[in-house]
């Protein structure tokens, strides 16, 4: 898709849709639209003065002005108050009027910069955040559709306009990190929304290949031969029931002189079937998404790079399917992973925290500064935390604190979860060091315990993105989902990028 940055004002001329933000007024007399209502013969003011538009989150309309004006279609899009802006309220706001868009098959589309006196966010931010909401909500469903293959409906060319020339620098900018921004999320709903016959752990390493090439990262990916060297038998346990081979990806993104490495694991399952503990038919439809927290780290490694952070980066991905068959692993069996550790499987369909045992682990030998690890692990965050926010459970309180704050400026929120010892009886066993379950209460929490037992001392953060990873009812309807559409939400991406974007502020304060 093209992008540009140009100076011009809502009734400059050769665009075929422009969306104008408008705040809500203070009063209920009149409106605090973003461009004067002159430049649209008054249309704006009525539509305020009625009701009908007022400008709230949430709410959007096309206008038609007359024949002689240059633009055939204006989409008002309400910013709500002017003092209670965010960068995610504006998000929200170009999201919604970003489907109207969408809904009319725009393939030409400008925005209004969100320029003017008052705002509390730099122009940058705002442009950036104004791109993500559009690009997001733009992200089409459709990689198997045979028919309007030509994707003729598909916007193509998005313009901000920039009514000020000095400007122009920051909001180019923000438009640069949208698209980055974006283009993780989209990637990361691509991967995760492919079925499992055509991504599959040897599939998922050639796309790992392909980025690292296109992005400058170094990359590897190691076979059933290697892994088996390397002593992750947990890892290989899970795998055992394919015949698809395992892959292990390994990541680097290295730019020169710098001191920090962090490393960033995400569970690769390409499907779950639940192994021989089998999951209902129902349980399985979104099992293909079950590697959305290794797409994560692939997008977030290739998008640090695009953004070239100052960070030395390792992202480790551990892909297999999770299947049933006479060479699977069985309930009862014991392990002994990478650490050395013995696990005693009481559940196959546990199998997530297995892969991540030895991936948490072997991470522990690139000496990284922090572990991140992200997955969708299990059905108890959802029921603890809904559908809104994801669960994270750490042992570095300032780690955990700033990975809130970035969920915040990203818009993927997150909330603590408890690591309290006592959670730890749970997972005793009496064959083996640890148990793969526990009881049935508090089973997010259980299983981040079991991870745990594998970073160390080293500070870490588990992510559990089991409650957001996927939309699968009409969200058009569902009003704190502006941006999110139907199948995979890409959650996690954008959250990582802004968290390592903001790392060396939080090195200095450290």
């Amino acid at each position: 898709m093209q992008t540009q940055v140009k100076s011009g004002q809502i009734d400059t001329g050769g665009e075929d849709t422009i969306i104008a933000g408008c705040f809500e007024s203070e009063s209920k007399s009149n409106g605090a639209p973003l461009i004067p209502d002159n430049k649209l013969s008054g249309a704006v003011a009525p539509l305020l003065v009625s009701g009908d538009f007022s400008a709230k989150l949430g709410q959007a309309v096309v206008l038609y002005p007359q024949s002689e004006f240059p633009v055939r279609r204006i989409i008002l899009t309400g910013l709500g108050r002017k003092k209670e802006i965010t960068r995610e309220r504006i998000r929200k706001a170009y999201a919604h009027a970003g489907k109207k868009a969408k809904e009319l098959k725009i393939r030409n589309l400008a925005v209004l910069a969100l320029e003017g006196d008052g705002l509390p966010i730099k122009l940058r931010e705002s442009s950036q955040a104004l791109v993500e909401g559009v690009l997001l909500a733009n992200y089409k469903l459709d990689r198997y559709k045979t028919e309007d293959a030509d994707q003729k409906d598909t916007l193509q060319k998005l313009t901000i306009l920039a009514g000020k020339r000095k400007g122009i620098p920051a909001i180019e900018k923000g438009l640069r990190e949208g698209e980055i921004f974006s283009w993780a999320t989209n990637f990361t709903r691509d991967l995760a929304n492919q079925p499992s016959n055509q991504l599959t752990p040897t599939v998922l390493g050639q796309v790992a290949m392909k980025i690292a090439r296109e992005n400058k990262l170094e990359c590897q990916v190691l076979g059933k031969p290697q892994i088996k060297k390397l002593g992750m038998n947990a890892f290989l346990a899970v795998a055992s029931g394919s015949e698809q081979p395992p892959k292990l990806i390994i990541l680097d993104y290295s730019p020169p002189k710098q001191k920090n490495t962090l490393a960033l694991v995400g569970k690769g399952i390409t499907f779950d079937a639940g192994g021989l503990s089998l999951k209902d038919t129902e349980n399985m439809l979104q099992m293909k998404g079950d590697m959305m927290g290794g797409a994560v780290v692939l997008a977030t490694m290739a998008a640090c790079a695009k953004l070239q952070l100052p960070l030395h980066l390792v992202g480790i991905i551990p892909a297999t399917e999770n299947l049933p068959s006479g060479s699977a692993q069985k309930v009862g069996d014991i392990i002994q992973s990478h650490s050395g550790t013995t696990i005693e499987v009481l559940n196959t369909d546990a199998e997530g925290r297995l892969i991540l045992a030895d991936a948490l682990s072997y991470s522990r030998s690139f000496k990284p500064d922090a572990i991140i690890d992200v997955a969708t692990l299990t059905a108890a965050i959802r029921i603890a935390l809904g559908s809104i926010c994801a669960g994270i459970f750490s042992n570095h309180r300032e780690l955990s604190n700033n990975l809130i704050q970035a969920g915040e400026t990203s818009g993927e929120r997150v909330w603590p979860m408890p690591l309290w010892d006592e959670y730890r009886q749970f997972l005793e066993s009496d064959l083996a060091d640890i148990k793969n379950v526990g009881r049935r209460w508090g089973g997010a929490i259980l299983a981040a315990i079991f991870l745990k037992t594998f970073v160390g001392n080293l500070p870490w953060i588990h992510i559990d993105i089991a409650g957001v990873d996927f939309k699968d009812t009409d969200i058009d309807t569902d009003k704190d989902y502006f941006y999110w559409t139907k199948g995979s939400t890409g959650f996690g991406a954008r959250l990582l990028l802004q968290f390592l974007r903001d790392w060396k502020r939080m090195a200095k304060r450290d």
